[in-house]
């Protein structure tokens, strides 16, 4: 049950384009001990079908830019493709530890954004 629950909710969360990854791997390797490079993994396996659907959506209400868009999945198959052989060929500890770090980042540029913009106004 708490797979469904923690899969419609990423689910959302990608639909909003907010990155449901980081809540299904954090699930995954945080509740359901499952190894980082397997959560990782997982998670692209779920990316597939969700960025589909999400793409298909956005096709259709006119709000994907194919000049931006185009040039962004060519380079993000060739980083894919390096991010997964690195991944694959270093510890999992460090690959976590990586990944914590790459959130950690993320939270403290959300933060200074959302405090510019509601807080300080600038």
């Amino acid at each position: 049950m708490k797979e469904i629950l923690v899969g419609l909710v990423s689910g959302i969360i990608s639909g909003l384009g907010m990155g449901g990854g980081t809540i299904l791997i954090t699930f995954l390797t945080c509740f359901l001990k499952v190894n980082q490079i397997v959560a990782q993994a997982s998670n692209i396996i779920f990316f597939v079908p969700t960025s589909i659907i999400a793409t298909v959506v956005n096709v259709k209400n006119h709000t994907l830019k194919w000049k931006i868009a185009i040039p962004l999945v060519i380079t993000g198959i060739v980083g894919a493709a390096i991010g997964s052989l690195i991944a694959n060929n270093i510890d999992t500890s460090l690959l976590k530890k990586a990944f914590a770090i790459f959130l950690m980042f993320i939270a403290l540029y959300q933060s200074i954004c959302w405090y510019r913009k509601y807080i300080k106004k600038t």
